[in-house]
């Protein structure tokens, strides 16, 4: 059934898809969002084989086949405009972490950000200098009004990741995701296009 808006989207169709995923630089010192590569899937099934991404993410890969397929299906979301996918990596090569823009709405201009970063790239400010480029992208060139991001309310490490990025904690939503231990309240962060 076709919707008939009252007002026009905050963004138009081929905003994304019009053009290849971009690079995007990181501030500080030799990192940058990359598209995935097929050379990537090892290094990205690592993470999921750690406890300290697995505590926090209950969907993931078992085999580099299914890393493979969802590389695939990271390209279909570029192309259809339903999400980016990127590795965090230094220059040369070395897959560090993963940056996500999901949920994409085109009519209200809001994304769900969502990352991790391998054990050995914890505590070095990557994800929050990800994030941090990643939204300055999306909300300064591509024209996202608000990016969103939500974590349980136990992982105090993406609380600081997000507040470190200009997310601001707007709340909590109670008992809102499955974890392997059963229910949590997720902090709910956003970033609106002219926060600093």
């Amino acid at each position: 059934m076709a919707r008939t808006l009252s007002t026009p989207p905050t963004m138009l169709s081929g905003c994304l898809a019009g053009a290849p995923q971009p690079v995007i630089p990181v501030a500080g010192g030799g990192l940058l969002l990359r598209p995935w590569e097929r050379a990537d899937a090892r290094a990205f099934l690592s993470a999921y084989e750690d406890e300290g991404t697995r505590r926090w993410h209950t969907d993931r890969p078992s085999t580099v086949a299914q890393v493979e397929e969802w590389f695939e299906g990271y390209r279909q979301d570029w192309e259809r405009e339903k999400g980016c996918h990127w590795a965090v990596a230094r220059d040369s090569g070395e897959v560090l972490g993963r940056m996500a823009l999901r949920g994409v709405d085109f009519e209200d201009g809001v994304a769900n950000a969502a990352y991790w970063v391998l054990p050995a790239a914890r505590g070095a400010g990557v994800a929050s200098r990800a994030l941090a480029a990643v939204s300055a992208w999306a909300l300064d060139d591509i024209g996202f009004h608000r990016l969103e991001l939500d974590h349980s309310t136990r992982n105090d490490a993406s609380c600081k990741v997000a507040t470190r990025a200009g997310y601001l904690l707007e709340g909590t939503k109670r008992s809102a995701a499955v974890h392997d231990d059963g229910r949590h309240d997720m902090h709910l962060h956003a970033r609106v296009r002219g926060d600093r």
